[in-house]
């Protein structure tokens, strides 16, 4: 891990056009040594893209991997790459729905999703967002986590761990920017089978309640790598109407409804290598279980 981390660190030194280089390579060496996510990609593509033929889904499958051999190189450069650097790379659009949610007064909620660009674009909203703060999983590798949250600390106004609800919406409320993921499978606690592509999804009900306790208002987020070396776009869309509503359901089926949106766009950047679709209700089979 040391080994990796200190590559990633000369790495973000390369010219981009090289970055993307490496990441390509690097993706396509993983959809070859890592046939158990190759599959979980397949099957997620399959269930969320009948209309695709099999080779269709396969070019998908394949442009998945690239997509995140090159984020790997992408967390490289948004931790260590220069503001300079970084500010000649993206264009930022719908800056205006943040700025009108913010000066409400209430804090803001901005829903993201696992973007394969999930890391990169944080650093560039962080140029416009005073007082941002991403909501995070502890990661596996402690060594990875100790990096990871020392540079994010230093890039953001803070960092909040996803189960420390009560210092989430402190932070809120006290007119802070949090930014959310909430679209990872965390089980049947606290979330309901709402729909995703069609697919009846294991979703956290925990978005509506920060925007019930607090009143922040929500804002979908997403990000975009352009094609060749043009670089990136990061759109703020507006806050999310009648949210929360009051109804899990429905409030579910909302936030899902907007990340579909997005990812529908840009199909090949969604981490499709995650079971987003584990969890399923009751009598329904495991998706990702072999045949025999």
């Amino acid at each position: 891990m040391w080994a990796g981390l200190g590559f990633l660190r000369l790495c973000a030194l390369l010219p981009y056009p090289l970055l993307l280089l490496l990441g390509n390579g690097l993706g396509l060496l993983m959809y070859a040594l890592v046939p158990s996510r190759r599959r979980v990609a397949r099957i997620n593509l399959r269930l969320c893209f009948p209309e695709l033929d099999q080779a269709a889904r396969e070019r998908l499958v394949r442009a998945t991997f690239r997509s995140a051999g090159i984020s790997v190189f992408e967390n490289g450069l948004s931790w260590w790459g220069s503001k300079r650097r970084l500010q000649r790379l993206y264009r930022i659009e719908g800056l205006e729905h943040y700025q009108a949610a913010n000066a409400q007064g209430r804090g803001v909620i901005l829903l993201g999703g696992h973007y394969t660009t999930l890391e990169i674009s944080g650093r560039f909203l962080a140029f416009h967002v005073d007082g941002l703060q991403p909501i995070y999983k502890r990661a596996h590798n402690p060594l990875y986590e100790a990096v990871m949250v020392r540079m994010r600390r230093q890039l953001f106004d803070d960092l909040l761990q996803s189960t420390d609800l009560r210092t989430i919406v402190r932070n809120v409320k006290a007119g802070k920017t949090v930014w959310y993921a909430p679209d990872q499978d965390f089980g049947r606690e606290r979330s309901v089978f709402a729909p995703f592509f069609g697919v009846p999804t294991a979703t956290l009900t925990t978005t509506a309640r920060l925007a019930r306790l607090t009143g922040a208002p929500v804002l979908p987020f997403a990000s975009e790598r352009l094609p060749g070396t043009q670089g990136y776009r990061i759109v703020l869309r507006p806050a999310l109407e009648g949210f929360p509503s009051g109804d899990d359901l429905k409030d579910a089926t909302q936030a899902n409804t907007a990340l579909e949106h997005e990812v529908r766009a840009i199909p090949a950047q969604y981490l499709w290598i995650h079971r987003r679709f584990k969890t399923r209700p009751e009598g329904e089979p495991d998706l990702y279980r072999r045949q025999p």
